[in-house]
Parts: structure tokens; C-alpha cells; sequence
């Protein structure tokens, strides 16, 4: 999993089937400070993420596990929204 801040969404009129209903995200992959480590990836949204949130990200063949994703071609998906870091 990654930890990822919400910045934008994206919209595709024409896409696979099997993302039909999927909200588009784009995120930055953070590190625990919230420094950009990996800018404006896209992620489906399975938890209803908004812009603004900090969220985990399952990327690779994880990323088709969450429910009604089992045959979309993505890599990385949304899969909780983060309500706090605490680095010790």
C-alpha cells in the first residue's frame, strides 16, 4: 500500500466496461511528512475519496482485489481515506 493525497479527478467518457461507474482519482504518492514522492498517478476510487483527502493506495495486481474490480485493467485503487499520520 502507498499513502497518497487526493489532488484532482479525472473523467473519461469512453473507457473499458469494466470501469464504467469507477470514479477516476488523481493522486500524489506521499511520504508520512507529506512530501511528493510519486506525482499524478490515477486510481479508482472504492471508498467515495475526495479531493483534499490523504488516502492508502493498493497499486499492482492488489489494486483488482477491493469488491468490483476483480476484472478491471487497473494498477492502483483506493482503498481507505487516512484521517491521521503519526510518525514516532
Amino acid at each position: 500500500m502507498k499513502l497518497a493525497m487526493i489532488t484532482g479527478t479525472a473523467t473519461a467518457t469512453l473507457k473499458d466496461a469494466a470501469l464504467s461507474g469507477a470514479a477516476l482519482l488523481i493522486a500524489d504518492v506521499v511520504d508520512g511528512k507529506g512530501k511528493v514522492l510519486e506525482a499524478a498517478i490515477v486510481a479508482a476510487d472504492t471508498v467515495g475519496a475526495g479531493v483534499g483527502d490523504t488516502v492508502l493506495i493498493a497499486t499492482g495486481s492488489a489494486a483488482r482485489l477491493p469488491a468490483g474490480m476483480a476484472s478491471a485493467p487497473i494498477d492502483a485503487t483506493v482503498i481507505a481515506i487516512v484521517e491521521h499520520v503519526n510518525l514516532s
